[in-house]
Formats: C-alpha cells, sequence, structure tokens
C-alpha cells in the first residue's frame, strides 16, 4: 500500500510554479477522458435525434459544437488547476499579451468572434445553400475560425467566418426552405402568346422537383428587340440541383416549342439603302 503511495506521489516534473506527479498525470488522463465520453454521449443522442427529424441539421450541429467547447475548456482549467497553477493570475499575466498581440491577430479574433456568432445565432447552419460573392455552395461543417462550404463541383472550400458574417450573403435555405427561381425565353413577333404561356406551364409541371403546393406563373415582361419576352416563374425546395433543373426546363422548353410551331428567334438587323452610289445596280 505504502509502495503504490509511493509510486502515485513520485514527481515527473517538479519546477518552482508546479509539479507533476504521477497521481497527476492519472488525474489529468481522466478529466479529458471523461470530457471525451461526455462529448461522445451528447453526439450520440444528437445523432439520433437527427434520425427521427425532432431537429434540423444545422441545430444539431451547433448544439453540439458549443457543448463540444464547454465542456473541452472546463476541461483544460480543471487541468490547469491539478497542476498547481492558478488559473487568475495565468489570465492577469497573459492579458498584456493578448493585448500586445491583438492588433497583429486582429483578424483572427475577429473570425473567431463570428464563429461564437454563427453557432449561437441561426442564421446560418450546417446545410445551408449560400452565396458568396458569385460562389454558391452548402455549408458542411462550422468552426470557430473557419467554415467549411462545398461548392456544386464538389469542391471544399475554407472560408473565414468573418466572411460569412460581414459579407453580402444569400442565404437560399434560411427560414423556409421553399425558394422561387426563373427562366428567361424569348419567341418570334407574332407568336400565339396564350400558345406560349401554356406550353411553358406545361413544362414546370412535368418536372418532378417544382413544387406542386406553389403553382409556377408566367410573365409577359417585354417587347425585346428581336423577342417577345417570357419568364417562367417556379418554386422548389431543392436549391442545390437548381441549376440542373433550370437546364431540365431548357431541355423540355425547347422540345415543347418545337411541337407547337414556336419560335425561338435570334438577333437579325435589317439594312435599308435609302441612295443607291453611282455605278451600283438596285
Amino acid at each position: 500500500m505504502e509502495t503504490a503511495k509511493e509510486f502515485l506521489e513520485f514527481k515527473l516534473v517538479e519546477l518552482d510554479a508546479f509539479s507533476l506527479s504521477v497521481y497527476t498525470l492519472v488525474y489529468l488522463l481522466l478529466i479529458f477522458l471523461i470530457a471525451w465520453g461526455i462529448v461522445k454521449f451528447v453526439k450520440i443522442i444528437f445523432k439520433r435525434l437527427d434520425t427521427s427529424k425532432k431537429i434540423n441539421e444545422g441545430k444539431r450541429f451547433a448544439i453540439t459544437k458549443i457543448i463540444q467547447y464547454f465542456v473541452y475548456t472546463l476541461a483544460l482549467i480543471l487541468a490547469i488547476d491539478s497542476i498547481g497553477i492558478d488559473i487568475t493570475i495565468l489570465l492577469a499575466s497573459s492579458a498584456a499579451l493578448f493585448v500586445g498581440i491583438g492588433f497583429g491577430l486582429q483578424d483572427i479574433f475577429r473570425d473567431f468572434l463570428s464563429g461564437i456568432m454563427l453557432l449561437f445565432e441561426p442564421t446560418i447552419e450546417v446545410g445551408d445553400v449560400v452565396e458568396v460573392d458569385t460562389l454558391v455552395g452548402r455549408v458542411e461543417e462550422i468552426n470557430l475560425r473557419t467554415s467549411t462550404v462545398k461548392t456544386r463541383d464538389n469542391v471544399r472550400i475554407i472560408v473565414p467566418n468573418s466572411i460569412l458574417i460581414g459579407n453580402n450573403l444569400i442565404n437560399w435555405s434560411h427560414g423556409q426552405r421553399t425558394t422561387r427561381f426563373a427562366i428567361s425565353v424569348g419567341v418570334a413577333y407574332g407568336s400565339d402568346t396564350e400558345k406560349v404561356m401554356s406550353a411553358l406551364l406545361e413544362c414546370a409541371a412535368g418536372h418532378p422537383e417544382i413544387l406542386k403546393t406553389h403553382k409556377p406563373f408566367v410573365r409577359f415582361t417585354d417587347f425585346g428587340d428581336s423577342a417577345l419576352a417570357f419568364e417562367l416563374y417556379f418554386w422548389t425546395e431543392n436549391t442545390w440541383q437548381v441549376e440542373q433543373i433550370k437546364s431540365d426546363l431548357r431541355f423540355a422548353i425547347d422540345k415543347s416549342f418545337r411541337e407547337n410551331d414556336i419560335t425561338i428567334p435570334f438577333p437579325q438587323r435589317d439594312l435599308h439603302v435609302k441612295t443607291v452610289p453611282s455605278g451600283w445596280k438596285a
């Protein structure tokens, strides 16, 4: 018994500020093992909730991340305290250092602050389809400093969180998942406009990704230089595949117009000669 006690009290490291014994090392390992177990348990619970659709993917990710950071921060504080370092003194002594390097690392601190805001505010969540500076992608992960966005080309881009917070950002998935889009098309002058509208609506009605609860509609938008301009509006929940949906519609519209003898014109220019130069035949 005495031998075991001596072994646990054996000093592995001993300095003026702190000492590390075998007992303390075991205690540290136990702290982080418990912290890891808590985080793992929370992830399993929320994964089951996600499977049952009781909570969406974005909220599940945000809550688990917040709990993870809180648990690991608490474990770190307990670990520092267990080796004999006063956490208040450590924070006080490092405050001047933080101020000194703060100016050089202000962009990084801004990213960290933005990451905390993203986790606590539901403006952007994991799974959302966002558009930043013409870049369209799905949010895969939100961390403290950066977020991962996957494009339609399956390219993963690491975006600083301050860009997601500070820039003009379009969240195609925020709030309601239903979003409206439009297809522009021009037909030749003299075309039957009622026939054009019926053909466009028929194409929209035949696509499986276009919502039936929000009826598509057509607008006659303008008298163009070479065509009568129309726009077909439709709603979908699949914003991630909207470019493919638009492509499918264009194929369907082209086929329908051919079957209904509706012409899609190309730009034309008529040249009128008012005077004929001498020597030319009129």
